[in-house]
Parts: structure tokens; sequence; C-alpha cells
């Protein structure tokens, strides 16, 4: 497949009181950016369980952008520090799997930068329109140790 004319399908998780904000500035501003973004709506990006980012890329998303306050600024105290953490650790998951790590990104966006949530969305969408589609269902590279790693468990006595 052409990746030229491939249109990737990125499920954004935004949090409520900064980066939902800054899309609806974006939006209200007429600020041109990629419409190939659904977004969620989380309380808090610190909110996100990895198995939410799971879900989306094995349901059929390309890519999955988490937005959420500034460090030191979020409205739960540190949450987005957990959401920071969080997303390290999903990106290693990923490459363990197989799955190129660069399909999920992390921004900062405030209420007042909409434009920097415009621009992050657009080069998001180049990034995963550049790596094709994520096709879950194909086998990756990484599942074949995976596999042999738990039939080599399931051999252990109880």
């Amino acid at each position: 497949m052409d990746n030229d004319h491939f249109e990737p399908t990125i499920i954004g998780f935004t949090c409520n009181w900064c980066s939902y904000r800054a899309s609806d500035l974006a939006g209200t501003a007429r600020m041109k950016y990629a419409p190939n973004v659904r977004l969620i709506r989380l309380m808090c990006s610190g909110r996100l369980d990895p198995t939410f980012v799971l879900r989306a890329l094995s349901a059929g998303a390309d890519g999955v952008m988490i937005t959420g306050c500034h460090p030191g600024e979020c409205h739960y105290i540190e949450q987005n520090f957990k959401a920071l953490r969080r997303y390290l650790l999903l990106k290693r998951v990923l490459s363990g799997l197989g799955i190129e790590p660069e399909r999920v990104k992390l921004v900062w966006a405030s209420a007042a930068e909409g434009a920097r949530f415009a621009s992050e969305t657009t080069l998001f969408v180049e990034e995963v329109r550049k790596l094709g589609p994520l096709n879950w269902g194909k086998p990756a590279a990484g599942l074949e140790n995976l596999q042999e790693e738990i039939s080599k468990l399931e051999e252990v006595p109880a």
C-alpha cells in the first residue's frame, strides 16, 4: 500500500482541563489541523490506563496521542507525572511486542495552547502516515518470542 494515500486513524486521549480545551480552542479559532484524530476526554491524563491504548490499537487505531497539562500544572497535583511514567512503560511494552513505539505520542498542552495542539496533531498524523498501517492482526516479530515464553511458563508444574 502506498503510504502517501494512507490515512491513519488516531485516537487521542485528552485531559479535560487543559488539552481538551486546547483542542476546543484550536477548533473555535479555526486553526487547520489533521482531522484524523478521534478525541476521548478523560478527567486527567493520569487517569489513562495503558490498556486503553492497547485496546485502541487492537481495535484498529494506527496511533494514539495522549495529551495533558504541563508537568507541575496538573489540576490533580502530580497525576501527569503518573501519565508520563505509564507512557514510558507503554512504549517499552509496544517495542517488546514488535510494534513501533512511535505510534504512541505524549503531548503537554495547556488550555491556551490551541496552536500547539493543532501543530502536534498534524505532525503526529504525518509521522504515523510514514509508518504505514498498524495491521495489528498480522504476527509481529516480537510475538513469536512472546508465545515461546508463555509456552515455557505453562510447562512449569504448579
